[in-house]
């Protein structure tokens, strides 16, 4: 199901798919609609598109739980959908990723895309275009200046991390954020976590924790402890989706992003 409610000129979709409990966001602002949401949730999408006006989307990352609606879009809509220059490719080829994730979020189909630039204009804004790897190498953040608005995909989701997927890099996560927090940001709206009033506040202690926790992984590993090590000390707790994901998302994964970028004397 899609929950629909405005914060600050913004038509937050809060999808919730009811066999998983898991929520995904999308966002329409100014005829500019931010990511497609899971095929889990194409009804009820397609039910808002039928009674919403929008002239292109912007995808945060190419991802099946954020671009799962794009081609149904595509064909019934027929506006064009915009994302990082590296991913046109991937997102023209069916998704192929592993059950676990097509048991949570459906399927996604191919559809066609154009390239993201340094900006992107909707009816009335113009909405500075921000490379923000960590999360994924194509993934973008949408930020308008003049209001502060931040849209910031899959960066911050939550203020602590504990698991990451084995792609994710915590260093890369944290240069992203620090190049964001450059900016003057008021509202943050998370593909994840949805609407925070308090966003420069929430990106600080994403931050701030990550560079505490980089600072513990390092100390650990200047004392001769492993990864395996470091995570059990750090990340005692069995979170489910390790288990869930077959591996591919792990504390383990944090402890060794963190530990790839030491210099090599470090180790």
């Amino acid at each position: 199901m899609i929950n629909v409610y405005e914060r600050e000129g913004v038509i937050c979709m809060e999808g919730v798919l009811t066999d998983s409990g898991r929520t995904v966001f999308s966002f329409l602002v100014d005829g500019m609609l931010i990511d497609t949401g899971a095929e889990k949730l194409q009804k009820d999408m397609s039910a808002f598109c039928d009674s919403h006006s929008f002239d292109f989307v912007a995808l945060t990352h190419s991802h099946e739980d954020h671009t799962g609606n794009a081609a149904w879009i595509e064909e019934h809509v027929s506006v064009p959908l915009f994302v990082h220059p590296s991913s046109i490719g991937f997102c023209a080829k069916p998704g192929i990723y592993p059950a676990y994730r097509q048991q949570t979020w459906g399927q996604r189909c191919a559809f066609t895309t154009q390239p993201l630039g340094e900006s992107i204009r909707s009816r009335t804004l113009e909405w500075q275009v921000i490379h923000t790897p960590g999360h994924a190498e194509d993934h973008m953040a949408f930020y308008h200046a003049e209001t502060g608005r931040l849209f910031s995909g899959d960066l911050f989701v939550s203020a602590k991390t504990k698991v990451s997927m084995d792609t994710e890099s915590i260093p890369l996560i944290m240069k992203s954020l620090r190049t964001l927090l450059a900016l003057d940001i008021t509202a943050l709206f998370c593909s994840h976590a949805g609407y925070f009033k308090n966003g420069r506040e929430q990106l600080e202690r994403k931050l701030a924790y990550l560079e505490e926790l980089s600072d513990k992984v390092t100390a650990l590993s200047k004392q001769g402890y492993s990864a395996v090590e470091i995570k059990h000390q750090l990340f005692p707790a069995a979170y489910p989706i390790i288990a869930f994901s077959n591996g591919e998302w792990d504390s383990l994964h944090v402890v060794n992003s963190i530990l790839a970028d030491l210099p090599i004397n470090h180790l």
